[in-house]
């Protein structure tokens, strides 16, 4: 395995003061080579087992937890909710097998759980209602933002005590506009996933017959609005996979994957 130097995060400041913690990871900071340097936290992308599992030990170090805390789902481009607390805590972690299979958004109440979201692209999503304490975090590319999986989140945090106007979201780095091109069927399923609002023009601009220039961060910030947040607890990190800091499906494949962090505080 190669020399690296401590993993780099970036965490999502202030977040403390909502009773939790989340962070990003960065590409910097593992033990993979190729496609995948340095950082990939991804078992299904073709790096070598025992070099993620080092870097996954490695991140979770940074974090400030074990990584048998931290739970891994088999993201599928869904909406489907798994609750989780200590006995799925380790779950995916050194193994696609045990992972929470078929799911792209966790959800916990137990402040010794940290979740864990993978992305290349799509927009990584953490949301806490500090005062019931409930956390979710959600994986919403863009089958994912047409399912409404922020929307479906936020209801399931509310069969546990959250409630909407409490909550505040944070929205990760995912692929700039600029990169990302769809056809007319995509932009019509984001459409569809606000009906009967009308899709906010910052979601999907029009590049030409057929293409648009989707939003993906605009779109689930809609999303978020519509499903009772307040605009003002809707946060981004400002970021993009167009940043060589993380790594981008669109721009190289194969490639790794960074990740989304979160936990409640105790």
């Amino acid at each position: 395995m190669t020399v690296a130097r401590e993993p780099r995060l970036r965490p999502w400041s202030g977040v403390a003061g909502f009773g939790a913690a989340v962070a990003i990871t960065t590409r910097h900071g593992g033990v993979s080579v190729g496609p995948f340097e340095s950082l990939n936290l991804g078992l299904h992308v073709g790096d070598q087992p025992a070099r993620v599992v080092a870097n996954r030990e490695r991140a979770a170090a940074a974090f400030g937890v074990d990584l048998d805390a931290t739970v891994f789902a088999e993201q599928v481009h869904g909406s489907a909710v798994a609750v989780v607390g200590p006995a799925e805590r380790g779950r995916g972690t050194r193994s696609m097998d045990d992972a929470i299979p078929a799911t792209d958004i966790l959800l916990t109440t137990d402040p010794g759980t940290t979740l864990v979201m993978l992305v290349a692209d799509c927009v990584p999503v953490a949301l806490i209602d500090p005062a019931a304490p409930v956390l979710a975090v959600v994986h919403a590319g863009w089958r994912g933002t047409a399912a409404q999986a922020v929307a479906q989140a936020v209801a399931a945090m509310a069969q546990h005590g959250g409630r909407p106007e409490r909550m505040v979201a944070y929205l990760g780095p995912a692929v700039h506009p600029s990169r990302y091109q769809v056809d007319t069927e995509v932009q019509r399923a984001l459409a569809r996933a606000v009906a009967p609002d009308p899709l906010a023009p910052e979601v999907a601009r029009a590049d030409g017959p057929d293409h648009w220039r989707a939003d993906l961060i605009a779109a689930n910030r809609q999303q978020l609005v519509r499903a009772g947040l307040r605009p003002a607890n809707i946060y981004d990190s400002g970021a993009s996979t167009a940043d060589d800091d993380y790594f981008s499906d669109r721009a190289c494949r194969p490639c790794g994957r960074f990740a989304l962090l979160a936990r409640l505080l105790a």
